[in-house]
C-alpha cells in the first residue's frame, strides 16, 4: 500500500478501515440508537428495546451504504 493510501486507513481489531467510513457508520449507529432511546415511551424496558432496535437499523444501513474495500484473490495450488 502506498504511504498516502495507508494514511487514510486506521487499524481496528487487526483490520484496516477507512477513517471516513468508520465515522459515517459510528454517527449513524449512535444517532439512531440515541434517537430510539429518546423517542421511546417512559416505561422501564421500552427505551432499552428502542435503543437496541435503533442500533440494529443503523448497522443495517451502514452495511448497505459502505461497501467492503477488500479484493480477495485465490491462488491455485501448484502441482508437483
Amino acid at each position: 500500500m502506498s504511504k498516502q493510501k495507508n494514511q487514510e486507513y486506521v487499524e481496528v481489531w487487526e483490520d484496516n478501515v477507512k477513517i471516513q467510513d468508520l465515522l459515517i457508520a459510528m454517527t449513524l449507529c449512535i444517532a439512531l440508537s440515541l434517537g430510539g432511546y429518546i423517542v421511546a415511551p417512559g416505561e422501564a424496558p421500552q427505551p432499552l428495546i428502542f435503543g437496541l432496535i435503533g442500533g440494529v437499523i443503523g448497522f443495517i444501513i451502514s452495511s448497505i451504504i459502505i461497501k467492503p474495500k477488500r479484493k480477495i484473490s485465490y491462488l491455485e495450488k501448484e502441482e508437483r
